[in-house]
């Protein structure tokens, strides 16, 4: 299996990383400490096709690939790990489903202005009592005529406080199970909506997240994404490619961190010579760089696969897994590679390793990864 970029992806790649160095990089310390979402550079991702890099153009996206999806996921983050996961959701969790599960109409309405970035898109699967074990819905959906009137709760929804329109899955008939949910396109206008105050967070502080109380709200049955009761179809292969996306982001995050410890540790000197020098800071920089481009591989390699239309799960699970749990040693490193330095809020590394940690729990923790895994291996 080859990973030889095209001019495409390449180009794309280095758009990317000037945008993180001049727009992200100068303002995510403050964005962090402030907790303020940077609508601006979201406003300046939808302008460069960012908010729908897999989506065709005909309808609002970028027409790229997943691979540079991938690519771009790393570099956004790698400047703004809050920023990434804006626009991961927008592209993963909400775009990517309304593509492939949409009507034309649907499309027009639900898709194009997302995709474009003119609008913010979020993904309501996680409930108070529906984390790990999505199919433990409790929100429901009852029919009245051509309508639907949904009632419940869902909690931790990135991108919630600022979103216009939600994918959300409730429960349309209670005793078939997982083949009772189903999904729909819903406004976040709507009357019966409220939202709490945003979510208090270890990390990734500027990307807005809240729980969403629904009370009776009335939506159309022309909103359901897909047929009646195949929401969680939707709901997990949606997951399998938002892990790709939440994968990058690790990577990215990552990535900043082995930067900023690589040339910390040649300007700090200790008995007379560069840190770097010492044989236990080199190892730990060594083994930093491997785990990062064992995680890029994975990354890439889930991405391809998804290209190629094939079934991918377990190998987005390997990916997020991995990269998850690499981005956690690595922040870690990049800390103790700091000192007491790494420790204080003048430097980036303890921001990242805050950044890092949620990337082992959200869509999916790592354990449901290796569920996802093993199930695959044992099934052969």
């Amino acid at each position: 299996m080859h990973f030889d970029l095209t001019d495409t992806q390449r180009m794309l790649r280095d758009t990317c990383k000037g945008f993180a160095d001049r727009e992200l990089v100068p303002n995510a310390r403050r964005w962090d400490e402030d907790h303020h979402f940077p609508k601006e550079a979201v406003q300046k991702l939808g302008e460069l096709g960012l908010m729908g890099v897999a989506v065709p153009e005909e309808w609002g996206g970028a027409g790229a690939d997943a691979i540079s999806y991938a690519l771009a996921m790393e570099e956004i983050s790698r400047g703004c790990a809050s920023t990434g996961v804006i626009m991961s959701v927008n592209n993963s969790l909400y775009c990517d489903p309304v593509l492939r599960y949409g009507t034309d109409e649907q499309k027009e309405v639900w898709l194009k202005p997302f995709a474009a970035g003119e609008k913010l898109g979020c993904f309501g699967l996680t409930e108070p009592e529906a984390g790990s074990d999505a199919s433990a819905q409790q929100t429901v959906a009852v029919r009245d005529g051509d309508d639907f009137l949904i009632t419940g709760s869902k909690n931790w929804i990135t991108n919630g406080p600022q979103a216009d329109a939600i994918l959300l899955f409730a429960m349309t008939d209670k005793s078939k199970g997982n083949h009772g949910i189903s999904a729909f396109l819903i406004d976040m206008n709507s009357p019966g909506i409220t939202k709490a105050p945003p979510d208090r967070k270890l990390g990734i502080t500027a990307s807005g997240s809240c729980s969403l109380f629904f009370e009776n709200v009335r939506v159309p049955a022309n909103q359901l994404l897909g047929a009646e009761g195949q929401g969680f179809k939707v709901a997990m292969s949606t997951l399998d490619g938002g892990r790709i996306g939440i994968a990058a982001q690790a990577l990215g995050i990552a990535q900043a961190a082995y930067n900023e410890a690589l040339a910390y540790s040649k300007e700090r000197k200790t008995f007379d010579k560069p840190i770097s020098q010492h044989q236990a800071i080199s190892f730990m920089l060594a083994d930093m760089a491997t785990e990062l481009d064992a995680a890029r591989l994975l990354v890439l390699r889930a991405a391809s696969l998804k290209d190629e239309g094939v079934r991918h799960s377990a190998e987005s699970a390997m990916a997020k897994l991995y990269a998850s749990e690499m981005s956690h040693r690595v922040t870690h490193k990049a800390i103790q590679i700091h000192g007491g330095y790494g420790y204080s809020k003048e430097f980036d590394v303890e921001r990242h390793y805050r950044d890092a940690r949620i990337t082992e729990i959200y869509e999916g923790t790592s354990e449901i990864q290796r569920i996802v895994i093993s199930a695959a291996m044992l099934k052969g």
